[in-house]
């Protein structure tokens, strides 16, 4: 992808089936990647498998939602790689709940992952970006947030904040090089996915549901995903900024 050897990309969610295919094409195109995950034996998994790529990948553990553990991996990174280009706020989570069988504190971590977390991370990485002379966000929002999904109410409403703050944002920073857009995958077939919809016949039926929904007549994999961030955050984007790009094999209704 043009423009994307030896750039800096910081990946949040790293570990995860999405986080990990991500990291895997940003090594194959000469990105170095600082890999940032809460669970730090899942990171160390990372780490040994994508050694056999050859590329640099560096490993930051830490939580999202905790803006001073943010701050300090990222500029931790930026002083050991010397520069930060490009920012893919990847990490989620969530649990399928309708709204009125939830509580407060459920929100309020839905609401600490899925928005508060990628508002630290931009706090802390745009500095990083804009002394670099410019840079690339690509924010991973979702379908949901969108469309809505039943039994994620909560996370919509983040999703959705996720994608109007990006636009606002993209407007703002403009002026500083930056370039800001959105990805929102449908329903994508990894271990969230699957916690999410639980285990069981019930869970099989929505999964079920979820491929016959979609025209492509499948789910999402992890592999769908990386060749639209790694293009957003090539040179070939330099003039897209303040877009959403659904990735969803032609779903228009989620939920």
């Amino acid at each position: 992808m043009r423009g994307l050897n030896e750039r800096v990309a910081v990946v949040t969610g790293a570990a995860g089936g999405i986080g990990r295919a991500i990291c895997e094409r940003f090594i194959q195109e000469g990105v170095t990647v600082v890999a940032c995950d809460v669970n730090e034996a899942a990171l160390g998994e990372l780490a040994d498998a994508l050694a056999p790529e050859g590329g640099r990948l560096l490993t930051r553990c830490f939580d999202i939602t905790d803006i001073e553990a943010a701050r300090r991996a990222i500029d931790g990174a930026a002083r050991e790689t010397g520069r930060i280009d490009v920012l893919v706020n990847n990490a989620g989570w969530d649990v399928a709940r309708p709204f009125l069988e939830t509580e407060p504190d459920l929100w309020d971590k839905i609401i600490a992952i899925n928005l508060r977390g990628p508002l630290n991370l931009h706090k802390v990485a745009l500095p990083h970006l804009i002394a670099a002379g410019g840079g690339k966000v690509v924010n991973i929002a979702s379908d949901a947030g969108r469309v809505g999904s039943s039994g994620e109410s909560v996370y919509a409403a983040c999703k959705g904040g996720l994608i109007a703050f990006s636009k606002t944002l993209a407007r703002e920073t403009a002026r500083d090089n930056v370039r800001v857009n959105v990805v929102c995958p449908g329903p994508t077939n990894t271990a969230l996915l699957r916690s999410f919809v639980g285990e069981g016949e019930y869970g099989q039926k929505i999964y079920d549901g979820l491929k016959k929904a979609i025209p492509l007549r499948r789910l999402g994999e992890p592999a769908d995903l990386p060749g639209i961030i790694a293009f957003l955050a090539s040179d070939d984007a330099n003039f897209i900024t303040g877009q959403v790009v659904s990735v969803s094999g032609g779903l228009t209704m989620h939920g």
